[in-house]
């Protein structure tokens, strides 16, 4: 199904230089930013106090902030959980204060504006927790690349696994950069949304890859470049249809989730832009510079032997 035709392939590969200095800035930019500011890891992984609380009517979370705030804990979390009465917090850690200490605190000072507040639960996540949370999440991150390079090897060729594999490399670490440079909480929604990424854009890389290898075999007189272009083109309003009704999924999500689903939705809004930005505008043109020919996909056939009498 096509929404939207295109009558003459578009030159990409014609500026691909143009695209890739952009893209080499960006990525440097983002490693400058990971380098020097780090990541605002969220309690999931420093540890903290996690407490959920509940309201005999529907909780007032800009008051819970503003008495938190009095306390100390400006840049603690607050969002609703599960229903409009229910609240989940989750405090960073306190030198000097005990978890137990510091939800009497907390639970006291809510109290003060609505005495009804019931504590649910309080858990307690230890720093060494979060230690293994990013060992965990870094060895996901590393099978899940080695995977999508075996993946595209095994498909395709070797060339194509690895001009995947720096594309999606490149959408990882600019999420990372966007979350370094605004300092937004790290949390394991986030890291889920950037594994769901590295899935989303290599499945775009392979529709690519496809009809490449596909323009290979029916483009006997094209060059390279005029291959990969008319791939890109020919696919072009594929990925309108399917990254334009995905953004609208993760924009509803992104205004309408709550704190919950913020920076999961703001993860994968960033991913699924540059996702496409990789897959057509950084993929293909190393494929190219890679020198990817006919002869990778359709092997010249052995003249037969001629008998003598």
């Amino acid at each position: 199904m096509e929404f939207f035709r295109i009558k003459h392939d578009i030159p990409f590969m014609r500026h691909a230089l143009v695209f890739n200095v952009i893209s080499l800035i960006t990525f440097i930019l983002a490693v400058i930013f990971l380098a020097t500011k780090g990541l605002n890891f969220g309690v999931d992984f420093t540890g903290g106090t996690v407490m959920e609380v509940s309201y005999m009517q529907t909780a007032d979370i800009h008051k819970i902030r503003e008495s938190l705030g009095k306390l100390g804990f400006g840049d603690a979390s607050v969002q609703n959980f599960g229903t409009s009465r229910d609240v989940l917090i989750r405090l960073p850690v306190k030198t000097g204060i005990t978890g137990a200490k510091l939800s009497e605190q907390v639970l006291d000072a809510l109290r003060q504006d609505d005495k009804t507040v019931q504590m649910r639960r309080v858990e307690f996540v230890g720093p060494q927790v979060g230690k293994e949370l990013v060992e965990n999440g870094s060895l996901a991150l590393l099978l899940v690349s080695i995977g999508i390079v075996l993946y595209l090897w095994l498909r395709f060729e070797w060339k194509f696994g690895l001009a995947a594999i720096i594309a999606n490399l490149h959408d990882v670490v600019i999420i990372l950069g966007f979350f370094s440079f605004f300092q937004w909480e790290f949390s394991l929604s986030v890291l889920a949304a950037v594994l769901a990424i590295l899935g989303y854009s290599v499945n775009e890389s392979v529709v690519v890859f496809d009809r490449i290898r596909e323009n290979f075999r029916k483009m006997r007189r094209a060059s390279t470049p005029e291959i990969i272009n008319n791939a890109i083109t020919r696919t072009t309003s594929r990925t309108i249809i399917t990254h334009g009704c995905t953004q609208l999924m993760v924009t509803s999500m992104l205004f309408f989730g709550g704190e919950t689903l913020h920076y999961f939705a703001l993860a994968l809004t960033i991913g699924i832009l540059f996702g496409i930005y990789s897959s057509v505008l950084v993929a293909s043109p190393i494929v190219m510079w890679l020198g990817v020919t006919r002869e990778d996909f359709i092997k010249p056939e052995k003249k037969a032997a001629v008998e003598t009498p």
